[in-house]
C-alpha cells in the first residue's frame, strides 16, 4: 500500500501532472515497443495505489529515508526535485553512483534500484511525441525508486516479447541496462559473481560518456 502523503496546493498540481503524463505517454500501446505500452505496468500501479510521490532534492533526507525504510513504501516511489540543483549529466552520474552504494548495502537493503528523469534530458519521441500539454510551468527532476529484482525480472520477460528491439536500436541505453543487470546478478549471486561477470554475459561493464536520453522517465 502506498504511504499516505499530504501535499501543498502547488505540489498537488505536480502530482496530478505526473499522473496525467503517465496516462498520456506511458500507458498506451505503441508500435515502438512491439505493441506494448512504453511502461506496461504503469496503469496497474496507479490503479492499485502502488505509487507514492514525495518531494525533496536528491541527497536530502527524503531520499535517504526512502532507501533506508523502503519496506514502508509502495512498489514505486517518485521523488520530485523542484530545485534541480544538478545538471543532467551530474544528476544521472549521481544516481549511477547511488545504485552502487545501494548494492554495497550502505542503506541496509541492496534490493533497490533508482533511476531518474531530468528536464535537461534530450526528448524521446518513442515515449512522448510532444503532444502532452503540461499543467505546471515549473521544471522539475524526478527520482524513481523501485525493487531491483522486480524491475530486472520484468525487463527479462519484456525482452523476450521484443519490447526493447526498436528502442535499443535508436537509443544508447545499453550502459544503464548493463549496470542494472550486473547489480541484479550481484544481488542474486553475491559480489564475486558480479565482479566476474560484469554485465551478466562474461564481460566487465565499461562506463562510457553519457548520451542524454529520456529512457529513465518511463522506468523501463
Amino acid at each position: 500500500m502506498a504511504a499516505v502523503a499530504f501535499y501543498a496546493p502547488d505540489e498537488r498540481k505536480i502530482v496530478e501532472e505526473i499522473r496525467a503524463w503517465s496516462a498520456h505517454a506511458l500507458e498506451k500501446n505503441s508500435p515502438y515497443f512491439n505493441g506494448l505500452p512504453p511502461c506496461p505496468y504503469a496503469k496497474a500501479a496507479w490503479r492499485e495505489n502502488q505509487v507514492t510521490v514525495l518531494f525533496g532534492p536528491p541527497g536530502d533526507q527524503t531520499l535517504t529515508t526512502v532507501l533506508s525504510t523502503f519496506d514502508r513504501f509502495s512498489d514505486l516511489v517518485v521523488i520530485v526535485d523542484r530545485a534541480v540543483s544538478r545538471g543532467s549529466e551530474a544528476f544521472h552520474d549521481y544516481l549511477d553512483d547511488l545504485n552502487e552504494a545501494i548494492s554495497s548495502e550502505m542503506f541496509g537493503d541492496p534490493d533497490i534500484w533508482v533511476m531518474g528523469f531530468h528536464p535537461g534530458d534530450a526528448a524521446n519521441e518513442f515515449v512522448d511525441d510532444g503532444s502532452f500539454e503540461p499543467a505546471v510551468a515549473e521544471e522539475y527532476a524526478m527520482v524513481f525508486v523501485q525493487r531491483l529484482g522486480q524491475v530486472q525480472e520484468a525487463a527479462d520477460k519484456l525482452k523476450k516479447l521484443g519490447y526493447y528491439s526498436s528502442y535499443l536500436a535508436e537509443y544508447d541505453a545499453a550502459e544503464l541496462f548493463n549496470q542494472r543487470e550486473a547489480l541484479y546478478r550481484r544481488l542474486k549471486d553475491g559480489n564475486e559473481s558480479s565482479e566476474k561477470n560484469g554485465n551478466g554475459q562474461g564481460q566487465q561493464v565499461e562506463k562510457k560518456p553519457r548520451q542524454k536520453n529520456a529512457d529513465g522517465r518511463h522506468g523501463g
